[in-house]
């Protein structure tokens, strides 16, 4: 089936190329030159992903996005002409799967739609849909966490965590070997494909949003633990 990509931006010029571009890859586009009628279309009748601007008048990308989460966990890939680091840190820390900043390499772009894709496909299967004979993900159970990668679930004590796919499969990477350090690097490769590049302040960033989410269910949520210059690592309980 077709993939669906939405395109949220007041540069038209943008939109048209980016949308040419997606239609000549085999997806299908909807586009939208400001945030408020996106984020009605959005929520009424969800894309498969969302690229969204965050410099728009009335309502940029970062509210747009914040009241998006209330009501979907779709895949969000953040554009921008301003290659700022508190933008980055609040874009992903609002929940953006990803972040390119402007002018960008509509190549690039396109990997990054389709990597963080597929991986949301391969997280959203489940049992019945693959069929009796393929064999599904194990579930992952360490100590309080539960993670049905089948099913793109994780709970900590028995309270749903919601995560992007990004963050799942950076969670993932580390809950299946636990007390193992798992480099910056390693959790690219595990988050990321396509040689897709992306710099170490985005995996920070990413695992400050799931201690975040985290410690939203329990504030005494420590499992993730930093080894500074080396990496990360999720503790054995």
């Amino acid at each position: 089936m077709t993939a669906t990509i939405a395109l949220v931006d007041d540069d038209k010029n943008i939109l048209t190329s980016v949308s040419i571009a997606l239609q000549s890859e085999g997806f299908t586009t909807r586009i939208y030159s400001d945030g408020e009628t996106a984020l009605k279309a959005l929520i009424e009748n969800p894309p498969d992903l969302a690229v969204l601007d965050i410099k728009m008048p009335q309502m940029d990308g970062m509210e747009l996005l914040r009241r998006l989460r209330e009501k979907s966990a779709i895949p969000v890939i953040f554009l921008t002409s301003k290659d700022d680091e508190l933008d980055e840190a609040l874009g992903l820390a609002m929940g953006a799967d990803d972040y390119i900043s402007k002018p960008f390499s509509q190549r690039l772009l396109i990997a990054r739609i389709r990597a963080i894709l597929r991986r949301s496909e391969l997280s959203s299967r489940t049992a019945e849909e693959d069929g009796e004979n393929e064999a599904m993900p194990e579930r992952i159970v360490r100590g309080r966490l539960e993670m049905d990668p089948a099913r793109h679930r994780v709970t900590w004590a028995g309270e749903n965590v919601t995560l992007t796919v990004t963050e799942f499969m950076i969670l993932e990477s580390l809950a299946q070997r636990p007390g193992i350090v798992k480099s910056r690097d390693q959790l690219m490769d595990a988050a990321y494909t396509d040689d897709v590049y992306v710099d170490d302040r985005t995996i920070d960033s990413h695992i400050k949003r799931l201690r975040r989410k985290f410690r939203q269910v329990d504030g005494a949520f420590d499992a993730i633990e930093t080894l500074y210059g080396v990496g990360y690592r999720f503790a054995e309980e």
